[in-house]
């Protein structure tokens, strides 16, 4: 018997705030846009969300991109955000674990560091063999994850925060788990991962490291960056 899945999606309650939680983040949209540009096949961003950084790369290449959610309001919301800008999107409920695509990728990206949102190594695995199996030869995945800072957890676990909303932050270190819950109830979590990890994740889904940054300017990872931003490639 083939084992259970437990999805795992930003309730529905989360995305009635999350174009004020998003507000901020800007920084990567320059990166997944760049990477676009360099192909002239299919791109395909995971974990769509409200279309924060698909309707800019869509703009700038101006062509489709496609859009997989597990969250029909943060569809909704991208579907708002494409018509109001004049772009199309090709958006589709559904799991990145079972990706499948019409035509092979150049190009698939997840931003906003959502592989963080799949729970398990195996989700991770099986997300990383699906996106090898639907990219060219040499096509590209690109995403990005924070790295765990223990003194940054220690300063905000359980302690309310104002920024970008109110929340409150819970970590359960045993499980690798964020915990984010805001004051109306909505809450989401996070399973951060090593860099060794990730690379691990690489090395059996037939992908092969392109590069590895420290920041979305192409910075080095150093021993004190909070980010990882990887570039992988379909060998």
């Amino acid at each position: 018997m083939a084992p259970t899945i437990t999805v795992v999606s930003w309730p529905e309650a989360f995305a009635e705030r999350y174009e004020e939680w998003s507000a901020a983040m800007t920084a990567d949209i320059p990166f997944y846009v760049r990477l676009a540009r360099e192909t002239e096949d299919a791109v395909i961003e995971l974990g769509v969300g409200n279309g924060r950084v698909a309707v800019p790369v869509a703009e700038a290449i101006g062509r489709r991109v496609t859009g997989i959610d597990l969250s029909p309001a943060m569809l909704a919301l991208a579907r708002e955000r494409a018509v109001a800008t004049g772009v199309e999107l090709d958006l589709r409920e559904g799991n990145m674990r079972e990706l499948v695509v019409d035509q092979s990728a150049g190009l698939i990206y997840c931003p906003a560091r959502a592989l963080l949102h799949l729970p398990t190594w195996a989700d991770r695995r099986r997300t990383f063999e699906r996106v090898a199996a639907s990219l060219k030869p040499g096509g590209r995945f690109a995403w990005n994850a924070f790295a765990f800072d223990h003194r940054i957890a220690a300063g905000i676990d359980g302690e309310r925060q104002n920024e970008p909303v109110p929340h409150v932050v819970r970590y359960a270190v045993a499980d690798n788990r964020v915990d984010i819950t805001l004051d109306d109830g909505a809450t989401t979590s996070l399973w951060w991962a090593t860099k060794n990890e990730w690379l691990g994740l690489l090395d059996v889904s037939g992908l092969e490291l392109e590069a590895l940054y420290g920041g979305f300017d192409g910075e080095p990872l150093a021993d004190d960056s909070r980010e990882y931003v990887f570039i992988a490639r379909r060998r």
